[in-house]
C-alpha cells in the first residue's frame, strides 16, 4: 500500500480556513472570535494577513484548524441528539471554559493557540 501525505489537501484546508477567518474577523470581528475561539489580539492579526502570507501558512504540513471540542462532545454533535438542545450545550460550554488551549508567545508578536 502506498503512503499517502496529503499535502496537497493539507494545503487546501488550510487555505480555505484562513481565507474564511480572514472574511469572518474583517466583518464582524466579535462574532468571529467566539465563533474561532480566537483572542482579540489573533483576530486583528489574521485580518492583517496580506495574500501572500495566507498562501505561505497554508503550506504548512500540518492542518490549521484544530477541534475546539474534546472526543465526548465530538461524539454527541455527531450524534441523535436534538440540535436545539445540542447548540444550546455547545454554547454553554463555550462560555464556561473560554478557550482551553494554551497561549504562547510567538516571535511574530502575536498568540498562537497549540
Amino acid at each position: 500500500m502506498e503512503h499517502e501525505d496529503f499535502a496537497d489537501e493539507i494545503r487546501d484546508l488550510n487555505l480555505s480556513f484562513l481565507v474564511l477567518a480572514q472574511r469572518m474577523v474583517q466583518r464582524d470581528p466579535i462574532a468571529a472570535a467566539v465563533k474561532l475561539g480566537l483572542e482579540a489580539e489573533t483576530v486583528r492579526w489574521i485580518a492583517a494577513l496580506s495574500p501572500a502570507k495566507l498562501v505561505r501558512m497554508a503550506s504548512l504540513q500540518i492542518g490549521l484548524p484544530q477541534f475546539r471540542f474534546d472526543a465526548e462532545v465530538l461524539e454527541r454533535m455527531a450524534g441523535e441528539k436534538a440540535r436545539d438542545e445540542l447548540t444550546a450545550n455547545l454554547h454553554a460550554a463555550i462560555l464556561a471554559h473560554g478557550n482551553p488551549r494554551k497561549k504562547t508567545k510567538q516571535a511574530g508578536g502575536h498568540h498562537e493557540e497549540s
